[in-house]
């Protein structure tokens, strides 16, 4: 007698949208799959949700995309100090080399290229200086270097200055540092170099920041030989006003001061000084890398601007940063700098200076092409200026007795530059990001809420029962074949051993004992949603 089989109910699904729908939070869910056949009232929720799903995807998508075009908006902000920093102040002679100082060895090097003379006209030239010719059997030195001539021919600070104080307190040349311009030597005051400490003042006004008495020593000036791009027609000291972490452009930047007159400079921090800060990309265009200007790009690259150096460098400035671009510039193009360019390459000769640095120079300013992004930080100072004349008829014999001079002399050379705060109040102009990832999220959440009433945790859920179909669906079909696989291997091999077994008489003649059945039993999972079928032989 074989034994009797349990009874075989089919496997249920792997997974139940209904049962779900039931239970996710998820709005309208429930009315979409609840039980029952197809009716008009489950066809209207059906296109309900539709609908919203469709407005919520378009919502996300459109908020979505405006995060992705990085927009920014601009903060404008008047704060007060008790104290503020005072600004670096480049003072530079309009005359860039004294006629006392050239010799026929500067005249022979330098003439063509800085002064436009030709080598039949020094000996003229020489006279109009009140200097001897060159004597017979003349010599050039058989190097020059321009920097050099610059450095001891041009206007010493130690006989321009005449009188320097700062809130009161006298101060000289030992607070200024040299620099180099376009327009020669110039000396820059409150520069920070070199890890000096930067002044600072407490009140704004009259008497609360620099104060300078200067002499442009009218009679060191070059005499007028012909009219060049470089001749100079002005007389007095040019003048700017910036921050220490930007060098000076005073040749384009600056602004005059002339001698018989006493220059008033108002640093309008309410209105003049304010610190602009800006956003990287993809906000913004700003950068806060400094440049090297020593660096080579490939030479069919454009030229932009110049990479990051990789040891300590300056603060980044767009000044800086032009600069930087033209120096690299005129090393591809000539081999050498200009004196007043930074970088390691050598300075340019006088004949390199006339046929190659200026006119690639020019042509690289009338190009444009240099490409430098704006600091993502930076400090600007408006100026408003007034002047008075000065000396006064007594003030001009004083100073004639006190340093040596005629009342004429003083009044054609001698100029007073008075630079401070107006107030201690200035601007601060920020960008900010418009539209932060908070700000995303918390307009998705909104959406989802308005119209799916859904939050995270429906999202959760819904991933979680994506899983589980998966898990029972898929995966759930591979292990089932596997395992009948199995089964059918198994039953092959029981059919080949009883094929070969050879019948045994039985030798009691009592009953047999049954042979207990294979039980069948059927375990429904707590979830409600997976069906296990567990066969226990």
């Amino acid at each position: 007698m074989k034994p009797r089989s349990g009874p075989e109910e089919a496997q249920p699904p792997a997974s139940d949208i209904r049962v779900f729908a039931s239970s996710c939070s998820m709005h309208g869910l429930g009315h979409v799959f609840g039980p029952g056949g197809p009716t008009a009232r489950r066809g209207l929720w059906t296109a309900a949700v539709l609908l919203a799903l469709a407005t919520l995807l378009y919502q996300v998508a459109g908020r979505v995309r405006y995060y992705g075009e990085f927009h920014h908006e601009t903060a404008l902000e008047e704060r007060e100090s008790r104290r503020l920093t005072f600004p670096a102040v480049t003072l530079c002679n309009i005359n860039p080399l004294r006629r006392s100082r050239l010799t026929p060895n500067d005249l022979h090097w330098a003439g063509p290229a800085l002064l436009g003379l030709e080598p039949a006209e020094h000996a003229a030239y020489l006279r109009a200086l009140g200097r001897p010719p060159a004597p017979p059997g003349f010599m050039p030195s058989p190097t020059f270097d321009v920097a050099r001539l610059y450095a001891r021919a041009g206007h010493a600070l130690e006989d321009m200055l005449l009188a320097c104080r700062y809130r009161g307190w006298p101060c000289g040349p030992e607070n200024f540092t040299t620099v180099f311009t376009r327009m020669g030597q110039c000396y820059t005051f409150n520069s920070g170099a070199e890890g000096a400490e930067l002044l600072t003042t407490p009140k704004g006004g009259a008497g609360s920041g620099l104060q300078v008495m200067l002499d442009v020593q009218q009679d060191e000036y070059l005499p007028m030989w012909r009219d060049t791009e470089e001749t100079p027609f002005e007389v007095g000291i040019r003048v700017q006003i910036h921050s220490q972490e930007e060098p000076p452009l005073i040749d384009q930047l600056g602004f005059g001061a002339a001698p018989g007159y006493q220059t008033f400079v108002s640093c309008q921090k309410q209105q003049a000084s304010s610190l602009l800060s800006f956003l990287p990309p993809p906000w913004g265009d700003c950068s806060s890398v400094s440049l090297d200007p020593d660096f080579e790009p490939e030479p069919s690259g454009p030229l932009g601007a110049p990479s990051p150096s990789p040891g300590p460098s300056p603060p980044y400035s767009l000044i800086g940063c032009r600069l930087a671009c033209e120096s690299r510039y005129v090393a591809r193009k000539c081999g050498c700098r200009m004196m007043h360019m930074p970088g390691g390459a050598p300075v340019c000769s006088p004949h390199q200076y006339k046929d190659c640095a200026h006119p690639a120079l020019d042509a690289m300013l009338r190009k444009d092409a240099c490409t430098c992004p704006n600091p993502c930080t930076s400090t600007r100072y408006a100026k408003e200026l007034s002047m008075v004349r000065m000396p006064s008829c007594a003030a001009a014999r004083y100073l004639a007795r006190k340093h040596n001079r005629s009342e004429a002399y003083i009044v054609e050379n001698v100029l007073m530059l008075d630079i401070f705060f107006e107030a201690l109040n200035y601007k601060t102009v920020e960008q900010k990001k418009a539209y932060e990832m908070s700000e995303l999220l918390g307009d998705i959440g909104g959406q989802m809420g308005l119209f799916v009433g859904a939050s995270l945790l429906t999202v959760l859920e819904i991933l979680d029962y994506l899983c589980e179909v998966f898990r029972d669906r898929v995966l759930g079909y591979f292990w089932n074949r596997k395992r009948s696989q199995r089964h059918s291997s198994a039953n092959l091999l029981q059919e080949g051993l009883g094929s070969h077994r050879t019948p045994v008489p039985h030798l009691s003649l009592g009953p047999r004992p049954p042979t207990p059945p294979c039980a069948i039993t059927k375990t429904l999972s707590s979830s409600q949603r997976t069906c296990y079928l567990v066969t226990r032989l």
